[in-house]
């Protein structure tokens, strides 16, 4: 056979593949368990063959084995895949709309993520989720503790201060049983603040030992959390043209609703890693909080935009600005110069 492009539809067990040939005729459909999946396109199918995946659960590990093998593997977003599914969805239409869509001009390809990247992307999710059930830990023991008269202030450290005072407070009517289910709420919100330590702990030592977050890491507003998930996201952030490209990518730049040769800008896309963009909107709003006593050219130009918008609107600028040079700063290999 010979096969120009293949398209296939990876899942745990079943991989669908679906290939055409130089004149873009059907040539292979085909179906394989995981155990026959690499033995198969090692022996049948030849290395000019283009590889055509949807970027998911477990696309990119399927890549690095295929391009270690001598492969070209192409990863298509699911967005860009799905207009090519024709008629129902099943296996053998996502195959054949992931070879379609991989055949495109104008596609746009996920670069494959080096190991390093993903172990990255692992520590920052882990500690995504370990806020998530904290923050749903302390609202529980808020509700709790309400339905007793017991009220403590908004920070999460003024609620640990007054749980021990309410546990020791004899005349706060509490019973005996809720004392015992507080002060276990209390341990499980501690073993969440432990946790959460421990992750943050990795990543800060990785972001101390990579020389790209060390350049990321000078750019004001930018931190060791910014800095890994960037590198885990983009790399060497080279798949971006420009640095307007990566903001756009992070869904910093407005929507379009233009027609007729109208322009009608609307609100930031919020496309992209909402978790990389919230990390560069927070960065984005301590920056700000302290340019009124700092003079360098980032602090003047916030400090100017602010007289004539809204804070919302110049956290997103700024947090836009940083993502640009954050792409400078990766793909030209230099540190931040705030001059």
């Amino acid at each position: 056979m010979n096969i120009k492009r293949i398209g296939i539809d990876i899942a745990k067990n079943v991989f669908q593949l679906h290939g055409v040939d130089a004149d873009e005729k059907t040539v292979l459909i085909k179906k394989l368990s995981r155990i026959q999946f690499i033995p198969y396109i090692l022996l049948n199918i030849s290395q000019d063959c283009i590889i055509a995946m949807e970027s998911c659960g477990g696309s990119h590990h399927w890549a690095r084995r295929l391009t270690k093998a001598g492969y070209t593997v192409k990863l298509i977003p699911a967005q860009y895949v799905k207009p090519y599914v024709k008629r129902n969805k099943n296996d053998a239409n996502d195959a054949a709309a992931i070879c379609e869509a991989s055949s495109r001009p104008g596609m746009s390809f996920v670069p494959i993520k080096t190991v390093e990247q993903q172990d990255i992307q692992a520590l920052h999710r882990i500690r995504s989720e370990l806020v998530r059930q904290r923050t749903a830990k302390v609202n529980q023991i808020r509700g709790l503790a309400t339905e007793y008269g017991l009220v403590a202030p908004q920070q999460i450290g003024s609620l640990r201060k007054s749980i021990p005072l309410w546990l020791e407070d004899g005349e706060n009517e509490l019973s005996d049983l809720f004392r015992g289910v507080l002060q276990q709420l209390s341990d499980q919100l501690n073993y969440l603040d432990e946790q959460l330590g421990t992750f943050e702990n990795k990543i800060k030592t990785l972001a101390k030992e990579s020389k790209a977050a060390i350049r990321l890491q000078t750019l004001p507003g930018v931190g060791p959390l910014t800095a890994t998930a960037l590198i885990a996201a983009i790399g060497d952030g080279k798949q971006f043209k420009n640095g307007r490209y990566l903001a756009a990518w992070l869904g910093l730049t407005p929507r379009q609703h233009s027609s007729g040769g109208r322009d009608t800008l609307l609100g930031i896309s919020k496309a992209g890693d909402s978790y990389l963009r919230t990390l560069l909107v927070h960065g984005a709003r301590s920056v700000i909080s302290n340019a009124k006593n700092k003079s360098d050219r980032i602090s003047q130009w916030v400090q100017k935009l602010a007289e004539s918008r809204h804070h919302n609107v110049v956290t997103i600028a700024l947090a836009n600005k940083n993502a640009r040079i954050a792409w400078a700063l990766l793909t030209k290999e230099q540190m931040y110069q705030a001059g």
